[in-house]
């Protein structure tokens, strides 16, 4: 099929009444559909015009609406050009809205488009797939004739259980589309190793995307499998046919779509996806409370309302006003079209047509993110190599409770990927701005980008607070403190609590740098020493000048000041230091429990992963809680949350440990260092957060 006219001849053309759903700038219930989104298909092309689609967002609100006709948001993996397109998802709800425009500007990973058309897409595509339905079991993946990318690690597999997908096509003059696809368990079909084929079955008779491929063939699709946070990235060039033999060999009950795109694929990879991950949308506790947003049926009437007033249609439109008025007249509405989509489906030979709304009851609670949404307020250089993040609530203001001492985990998007490195709290606890200092490493993919990069306005998420390493104000014992370089950022925030709090006793810090200028928090000490003489005492080692703290060195620092038989002892700086104190403190028969220590692991990223998806199976002691499949570069504890399953965390970065699991079955690659014993690694324990399949596995996650 080559023309508009060959189109239309099996679908019909389009009715002017479908046009008129479509507004030229987003009204007051888009912007609440926006708000509540927690997850978009997103379809652009990159600067060298290669067409490309993938999944967005993680969190409701990802995407920030600046005007009615400006929107912007974080893009992970690329940089988008020219004309881009959306269709959001509303987890439980059929419809979607879909939203086209083109890149306005970017600022960082921030991409701002303006918008020029957004209109409600029936929900025929998600009840054909059953999206937000319990996963039905996959159908075998198929063998696959011949060569090409289709014959890739689990896309296969991937593609015989994906029954939905989002796909993005271009008009001759740059328009871009992204629209909703799906099909009963299968949507597309692998016909070679190069070539799918996807069912066109009825819809809207807005035939947008098959328009467009007479006009420009490059396409881009991503597909998702429920239950699953991977997702399948595909690109080609597409052609339409209307084969009889083709047609009839996706026949449901006898009824064959009435076309079928072909898509020649060049480029197909299962990958996994922090967004579809973070927004945990196959949970029932993530589908959106009935009155959340408003029904976006009704939102489709509201569209038609005003742009039949603009059409000068009056009488039309006031009455079309008057009907969505009348109280309930939603719920009825409502009630029509499920109605009329429950006939259409059967028609098509669709059985068993789940159409009610699975939306979740009020009572219900709703599903949590860890993540935390923040903005920098500020940047403080506090010497050459390091510098403090000052951090605020993105959106509405509220305090950052932790204890002193605790870390907190920064997420970012570096070069297309997440990345988590954990960092101490240096402000105290209960303020609405968080410290959190940053040294730069060199070498360091985190640090370096925190130097180089972030400015005040910027944002960031975070996750915490985490670890064991933390004070308590209202106790009266002496506090004792040894740090090194940055190994003092958790000592301020202790150092700042007590000093706060009459009830707390003398504190003393031993603090060894290179030199005078790397001293981190130089002036704060002095000026809080000066005002608490009898509380805080402050000595400096700086090993540009004496060489390093050794054990004599120490030892006559611990003498000087006294032995107290309460005093708690607290070490943070590295690992040389740290054992050279605890060293000293067995010497003088102080007992481990009254020494606490925090170690850093060093933030590397996982690199040996296996090629294709793996399934991993949870039990709890000796029953089974559920099981996953585990995406190529996707972390056990990543895939296990996004899931559902009940996995212990926290940091998310292998420094604090309550990820712990023990390993009952298979293979894992686990990044090193981390906080792991050579016994617990022994007995078989692993870090979810840091481990990565490389065969099937099974986890027991009953305590150790």
């Amino acid at each position: 099929m080559t023309t508009a006219d060959e189109i239309e001849a099996v679908l019909g053309q389009s009715p002017s009444m479908i046009m008129l759903k479509q507004i030229s700038a987003l009204d007051e219930g888009c912007k609440t559909v926006l708000a509540h989104c927690p997850l978009a298909g997103f379809g652009y092309r990159d600067a060298g015009g290669v067409s490309r689609t993938t999944f967005i967002g993680g969190a409701p609100g990802f995407m920030r609406i600046h005007s009615p006709t400006r929107i912007s948001f974080i893009l992970p993996d690329g940089e988008a050009h020219g004309p881009v397109s959306f269709v959001f998802l509303l987890p439980g709800v059929g419809e979607t809205l879909r939203v086209n425009g083109s890149v306005a500007k970017r600022k960082g990973a921030e991409t701002f488009v303006d918008v020029e058309e957004a209109y409600v897409h029936c929900a025929q595509a998600v009840i054909r797939s059953r999206l937000w339905q319990p996963p039905a079991p996959a159908s075998p993946a198929p063998e696959v004739e011949g060569e090409g990318p289709l014959r890739g690690p689990g896309v296969a597999e991937f593609l015989a259980a994906a029954p939905f997908l989002a796909l993005s096509t271009w008009d001759k003059s740059g328009g871009s589309d992204t629209s909703p696809r799906g099909d009963r368990e299968t949507v597309a079909r692998i016909l070679n190793g190069r070539t799918l084929v996807i069912p066109d079955r009825k819809g809207n008779k807005r035939a947008d995307s098959l328009h467009n491929l007479l006009q420009d063939d490059q396409l881009s699709f991503a597909a998702l499998v429920p239950g699953r946070s991977g997702v399948l990235h595909v690109s080609g060039r597409g052609s339409i046919t209307d084969d009889p033999a083709l047609l009839e060999t996706m026949a449901l009950r006898g009824t064959p779509p009435h076309a079928a795109l072909l898509i020649d694929v060049e480029h197909a990879e299962v990958t996994a996806s922090d967004a579809v991950a973070r927004s945990r949308a196959w949970t029932p506790a993530a589908h959106l409370e009935r009155g959340t947003v408003p029904d976006l049926m009704a939102l489709v009437g509201d569209h038609l309302a005003a742009n039949l007033a603009k059409a000068e249609n009056g009488l039309l439109a006031r009455v079309l006003k008057v009907v969505t008025g009348i109280p309930g007249i939603s719920g009825l509405l409502r009630l029509v079209m499920n109605r009329a989509y429950r006939s259409g489906l059967r028609k098509e030979g669709y059985e068993d047509v789940e159409v009610g709304s699975p939306q979740r009851p009020a009572a219900e609670p709703a599903a949590t993110n860890p993540l935390r949404e923040v903005r920098i307020a500020e940047v403080r250089r506090e010497t050459p190599s390091a510098v403090t993040l000052v951090l605020e609530d993105a959106e509405r203001p509220g305090s950052f409770d932790f204890r002193p001492g605790q870390f907190f985990t920064l997420v970012t998007s570096i070069d297309g990927r997440p990345v988590r490195r954990a960092y101490s709290a240096s402000s105290a606890p209960g303020a609405a701005r968080l410290d959190i200092t940053v040294k730069q490493v060199e070498g360091g993919l985190f640090s370096t980008h925190v130097h180089r990069n972030l400015r005040a306005g910027d944002r960031l998420s975070v996750r915490g607070p985490s670890g064991a390493f933390h004070a308590d104000p209202a106790a009266a014992h002496e506090v004792v403190m040894v740090a090194a370089g940055s190994g003092v950022t958790p000592m301020m925030s202790i150092i700042r609590t007590l000093l706060a709090a009459p009830a707390a006793g003398r504190i003393a810090l031993l603090y060894s740098n290179r030199s005078e200028q790397e001293v981190l928090f130089a002036d704060e000490l002095l000026r809080l020493e000066k005002k608490n003489p009898d509380r805080l005492s402050v000595t400096h080692v700086l090993t540009q000048e004496r060489g390093r703290l050794d054990a004599a060195g120490v030892r006559s620092w611990f003498a000087e000041l006294g032995q107290s038989e309460d005093a708690r002892y607290y070490v943070c700086g590295p690992e040389a230091l740290m054992d050279t104190v605890q060293g000293v403190l067995t010497g003088l028969g102080v007992p481990d429990d009254r020494v606490h220590q925090e170690r850093y692991t060093s933030g590397a990223d996982t690199t040996v992963t296996a090629a294709a998806p793996q399934e991993m199976v949870v039990k709890d002691d000796t029953q089974q809680v559920g099981s996953v499949v585990v995406e190529p570069g996707q972390t056990l504890l990543d895939a296990g949350l996004a899931a559902g399953l009940p996995m212990p965390y926290s940091c998310t970065v292998g420094n604090c440990g309550d990820c712990m699991v023990k390993l009952c079955g298979g293979e894992v690659a686990m990044n090193g260092p981390n906080c792991l014993t050579p016994r617990q690694k022994a007995d078989g324990y692993i870090l979810t957060c840091m481990s990565c399949p490389m065969s099937k596995v099974t986890l027991d996650i009953a305590e150790p």
